[in-house]
């Protein structure tokens, strides 16, 4: 939330100095920085959503909503993609000289303000679909205000307007190369694909290679939230019985070797195989 805060307020005064410069550059900047803003507040409003208990309709919470955050958020950054590329297209038959000193003032502000951001998400990027987007978000940011004080620097000795522009379009890019993974993974978990970090071939193995089991079907593993995995499977063994201890052990060892949270395992003889995969 407190990243949120910070950069609602330097969006606010790039917008403005944006205009008064009249620097797409600037304002291209400033449109990116409002797209971080509603993905921070999103990934903070999921996170509250998915703390709240499961209830009898919902039975798994609402853990799901960190996984449509992340989607919208990439959704979000291809939607500001393209009005900068539009933006950019027409100033390239009307170039004009911004004011190129206000444009690295702002633009370096800019640059402390999102890797400042970036900052508070390192820890917790690599656990966390939602928090990761918010991390290259914000890097990406401070990269392209970085590239802006250029352009400010190469205005003011050059006069070259024709940088504005182009340099919009290279942020254009940026914002690409840096989003696509993330709409990617987001879209792949929204539709139950299994998430990118589970070798589901290596489950299986591990599965088959259990003590007494001859044979897995319907596996199946997805994401209930962007850091929770679960998984159902039925598996064959030779000599049916109640084994909770087996039970225990496998749920135990795919949670600390795969970081899959929720396992369902049905135990069978193989005779109902056929009509389960009917």
């Amino acid at each position: 939330m407190f990243g949120a805060l910070i950069n609602i307020t330097f969006v606010i005064i790039e917008v403005a100095y944006g205009l008064m410069a009249n620097s797409l550059a600037l304002l291209a900047d400033a449109g990116h920085n409002l797209s971080d803003v509603l993905i921070l507040l999103l990934a903070w409003g999921a996170n509250i959503l998915a703390s709240r208990k499961a209830t009898a309709s919902h039975t798994y919470g609402y853990r799901r909503a960190t996984i449509l955050a992340a989607l919208f958020s990439g959704l979000s950054l291809f939607a500001t993609m393209a009005w900068i590329a539009v933006e950019a297209i027409n100033r390239f038959d009307t170039v004009t000289s911004p004011d190129s000193v206000t444009i690295m003032v702002v633009a370096t502000i800019g640059v402390a303000v999102n890797f400042c951001t970036a900052a508070l998400f390192i820890k917790s990027k690599e656990d966390d679909l939602n928090v990761k987007g918010a991390f290259l978000h914000m890097l990406v940011d401070g990269l392209v205000s970085v590239a802006v004080v250029i352009s400010g620097a190469v205005i003011y000795f050059t006069d070259w307007g024709l940088i504005d522009p182009l340099l919009s379009l290279l942020i254009v890019i940026a914002i690409g190369l840096s989003s696509w993974g993330l709409l990617r993974d987001s879209f792949g978990l929204a539709v139950d694909a299994v998430p990118t970090h589970i070798d589901i071939a290596a489950v299986k193995q591990y599965l088959l290679a259990q003590d007494g089991v001859s044979a897995i079907h319907d596996l199946h593993v997805w994401a209930i939230s962007t850091t929770q995995v679960a998984l159902s499977a039925h598996i064959v063994r030779d000599h049916v019985e109640i084994d909770d201890a087996f039970l225990e052990r496998l749920t135990t060892a795919l949670k600390q070797q795969f970081k899959i949270e929720h396992s369902t395992i049905q135990v069978e003889n193989g005779a109902c195989q056929q009509d389960c995969q009917h």
